[in-house]
Protein backbone atom coordinates (compact mmCIF):
# COMPACT_ATOMS: atom_id res chain seq x y z
CA UNK A 1 0.00 0.00 0.00
CA UNK A 2 1.32 3.54 -0.77
CA UNK A 3 1.83 5.90 1.93
CA UNK A 4 -0.75 8.34 0.82
CA UNK A 5 -3.40 5.28 0.87
CA UNK A 6 -2.26 4.36 4.13
CA UNK A 7 -2.48 7.79 5.65
CA UNK A 8 -6.29 8.15 4.05
CA UNK A 9 -7.87 5.07 4.91
CA UNK A 10 -6.21 5.05 8.31
CA UNK A 11 -7.32 8.70 8.76
CA UNK A 12 -10.97 7.44 7.88
CA UNK A 13 -10.56 4.88 10.89
CA UNK A 14 -8.97 7.23 13.67
CA UNK A 15 -11.12 9.93 12.78
CA UNK A 16 -14.20 7.57 13.81
CA UNK A 17 -12.27 6.47 17.24
CA UNK A 18 -11.74 10.13 17.54
CA UNK A 19 -15.90 10.92 17.30
CA UNK A 20 -16.30 7.72 20.16
CA UNK A 21 -14.10 9.70 22.55
CA UNK A 22 -15.16 12.88 21.89
CA UNK A 23 -18.98 11.37 22.28
CA UNK A 24 -17.91 10.61 26.15
CA UNK A 25 -14.84 12.87 27.08
CA UNK A 26 -16.35 15.90 25.18
CA UNK A 27 -13.00 15.71 23.47
CA UNK A 28 -11.05 14.25 21.10
CA UNK A 29 -7.59 14.67 19.81
CA UNK A 30 -6.70 12.46 16.43
CA UNK A 31 -3.15 11.02 17.35
CA UNK A 32 -1.50 8.53 14.79
CA UNK A 33 -3.07 7.43 11.30
CA UNK A 34 -0.48 5.07 9.82
CA UNK A 35 2.07 2.53 11.64
CA UNK A 36 5.16 0.84 9.87
CA UNK A 37 5.01 -3.11 9.69
CA UNK A 38 7.89 -4.76 8.37
CA UNK A 39 9.08 -1.43 6.92
CA UNK A 40 6.01 -0.98 5.18
CA UNK A 41 3.56 1.79 5.68
CA UNK A 42 -0.08 0.52 6.67
CA UNK A 43 -3.30 2.47 8.24
CA UNK A 44 -4.01 2.24 11.77
CA UNK A 45 -6.24 -0.70 12.91
CA UNK A 46 -10.13 -0.67 12.73
CA UNK A 47 -10.71 -2.54 15.72
CA UNK A 48 -10.69 0.08 18.73
CA UNK A 49 -9.51 -0.91 22.53
CA UNK A 50 -8.89 1.26 25.08
CA UNK A 51 -6.26 2.51 27.90
CA UNK A 52 -4.77 5.18 30.21
CA UNK A 53 -1.45 6.35 29.92
CA UNK A 54 0.88 9.28 31.80
CA UNK A 55 1.99 11.63 29.73
CA UNK A 56 4.19 14.83 30.05
CA UNK A 57 1.45 16.71 30.51
CA UNK A 58 -0.75 14.22 32.92
CA UNK A 59 -3.38 11.14 32.46
CA UNK A 60 -4.78 10.82 29.21
CA UNK A 61 -8.03 8.36 28.26
CA UNK A 62 -6.39 7.15 24.56
CA UNK A 63 -8.26 4.23 22.00
CA UNK A 64 -5.86 2.27 20.10
CA UNK A 65 -5.62 -0.31 17.73
CA UNK A 66 -4.67 -3.82 18.51
CA UNK A 67 -1.03 -3.23 17.92
CA UNK A 68 -1.09 -0.49 20.51
CA UNK A 69 -0.80 2.30 17.76
CA UNK A 70 -3.09 5.34 19.29
CA UNK A 71 -6.09 6.55 17.13
CA UNK A 72 -7.67 9.17 19.63
CA UNK A 73 -7.12 10.31 22.65
CA UNK A 74 -8.51 12.66 25.71
CA UNK A 75 -6.55 15.71 26.78
CA UNK A 76 -4.46 15.41 29.64
CA UNK A 77 -6.45 15.39 32.95
CA UNK A 78 -6.03 14.37 36.67
CA UNK A 79 -5.51 10.71 37.19
CA UNK A 80 -9.17 10.19 38.25
CA UNK A 81 -10.75 12.02 35.27
CA UNK A 82 -8.91 10.04 32.69
CA UNK A 83 -9.81 6.61 34.94
CA UNK A 84 -13.29 8.50 34.62
CA UNK A 85 -13.28 8.79 30.60
CA UNK A 86 -11.85 4.94 30.40
CA UNK A 87 -14.62 3.56 32.43
CA UNK A 88 -17.37 4.89 30.16
CA UNK A 89 -15.29 4.23 26.89
CA UNK A 90 -15.17 0.61 28.19
CA UNK A 91 -19.10 0.90 29.62
CA UNK A 92 -19.42 1.91 26.08
CA UNK A 93 -18.63 -1.35 24.80
CA UNK A 94 -14.45 -0.85 24.25
CA UNK A 95 -12.69 -3.47 25.29
CA UNK A 96 -9.71 -2.87 27.32
CA UNK A 97 -6.13 -2.44 25.76
CA UNK A 98 -4.52 -5.45 27.70
CA UNK A 99 -0.76 -4.78 26.39
CA UNK A 100 1.51 -3.54 28.66
CA UNK A 101 2.73 -0.11 26.26
CA UNK A 102 1.16 1.68 23.46
CA UNK A 103 2.88 3.66 20.59
CA UNK A 104 2.00 7.46 20.49
CA UNK A 105 3.36 9.81 18.48
CA UNK A 106 6.92 8.78 18.19
CA UNK A 107 7.07 7.71 22.02
CA UNK A 108 6.19 4.26 23.54
CA UNK A 109 3.92 4.68 27.27
CA UNK A 110 3.08 1.98 29.51
CA UNK A 111 -0.32 1.63 30.09
CA UNK A 112 -1.58 2.54 33.75
CA UNK A 113 -4.89 1.44 34.22
CA UNK A 114 -4.66 -1.68 36.54
CA UNK A 115 -2.27 0.04 38.76
CA UNK A 116 -3.97 -0.36 42.46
Amino acid sequence: MQYFQAVQQGKQRAGKSQMKMFEVAGFGMLTLTTKKVDGNFQPVGEEDFTAVINSEEGFVAIIVDKDGYTKAQSKALEKEEALSIYKKLRESGIDEYEGKEIQIWSQTRPTIQNES
